[in-house]
């Protein structure tokens, strides 16, 4: 299993991309959210990645930094349907908002021959807090974070003895304990350094720093942190500033650049 993070900036980079990625098996592949526009195609493209191989993509919430990507690449796919190029189908899952979004935007902005595909070719499937589906041929449930924001779900995937487990883009919540404890991997977003927060204000803005992801991953006993969603002001040395402020995390930490693999 591999782990393709396409983006790893919050809804204000410009130095990078939003937040999205792949986690990739046998040639399969299974999108978590798009970013902010039609950067996800230049991603796609520069890691050689051929966009009609996706055929599962999960959407975890409504805002523009996760969700408006995933237009331009379903203006890609709903236009190969219509020329008869698109081999297989295309499953969107989310909760009922986003799906009730997608619905109501794809009729509104694209021509009604694109639209016909949608319950034919392309299928957007609502998920229920707790509700499981196979994907890559592994289980994964899917879970409400409970965000005082707007709704979002989180998920974790259950593979060859392990788990990975991703939060969305808000901090760990005590109601998300079952899916991160002892994980093997968890993602977890950190918008910036603790020695920063006066900076960025990320409490403000319902997110954590470096140092309040890691006291998180040593607190639930998780094998492996991935942080994400954080600032590009400081991304040629955001690596190195991270793991500093990481030494109170005691597993491995990982704190990856836009198109970086990881093995997991």
């Amino acid at each position: 299993m591999k782990l393709i993070m396409l983006g790893t900036g919050n809804a204000a980079v410009t130095k990078c991309y939003n937040t999205c990625f792949l986690l990739s098996e046998d040639n399969e592949y299974f999108l978590v959210d798009g970013g902010g526009g039609n950067g996800l195609l230049q991603q796609l493209e520069t890691i050689h990645l051929d966009y009609r191989f996706i055929h599962t993509i999960f959407i975890t919430h409504k805002h523009i930094d996760h969700l408006l990507g995933l237009f331009w690449l379903l203006r890609m796919v709903l236009s190969q349907c219509v020329s008869n190029h698109y081999d297989g189908e295309l499953t969107i899952y989310g909760h009922e908002e986003v799906i009730h979004i997608l619905q109501q935007n794809l009729v509104l902005l694209f021509p009604e021959k694109m639209t016909a595909f949608l319950g034919k070719k392309v299928h957007l499937v609502c998920v229920e807090d707790g509700e499981t589906k196979m994907i890559l041929d592994h289980l994964v449930t899917f879970f409400d974070i409970h965000s005082t924001k707007a709704k979002q779900f989180g998920f974790m995937m259950e593979y060859d003895g392990k788990r990975l487990t991703c939060l969305g883009d808000e901090p760990y919540r005590e109601c998300e304990k079952q899916y991160v404890e002892k994980a093997t991997w968890l993602m977890h977003e950190a918008f910036c350094l603790y020695s920063q927060k006066d900076i960025y204000h990320p409490y403000q803005k319902h997110h954590s720093t470096v140092k309040d992801a890691c006291v998180i991953g040593n607190e639930m006993h998780v094998e492996n942190l991935i942080l994400y969603h954080s600032e590009d002001d400081n991304l040629l040395d955001r690596k190195r500033l991270y793991q500093e402020e990481g030494s109170f995390y005691q597993g491995h930490l990982y704190i990856p650049d836009d198109l970086e693999i990881i093995e997991i």
